[in-house]
């Protein structure tokens, strides 16, 4: 049970339990930062006009450049 939840999906993309927390931890900071910057955008429309979409779309490329 403990394999299936903790070890399983990290596996599956070649990486360790702690390889893979750093990678998605990493992820979600981005994310924040991304949605930062949205927010920021939404009040203030000349600020950050691309960086979320530029930030999400390199998190995708990076995504699925994984073997």
């Amino acid at each position: 049970m403990i394999t299936q939840i903790f070890l399983n999906h990290p596996a599956s993309v070649n990486e360790t339990y702690g390889q893979h927390a750093r990678f998605a931890g990493g992820f979600a900071l981005k994310l924040f930062a991304a949605a930062g910057a949205a927010a920021v955008h939404a009040v203030i429309p000349c600020l950050f006009e691309k960086t979320a979409s530029r930030m999400i779309a390199q998190m995708y490329e990076r995504t699925h450049s994984r073997s």
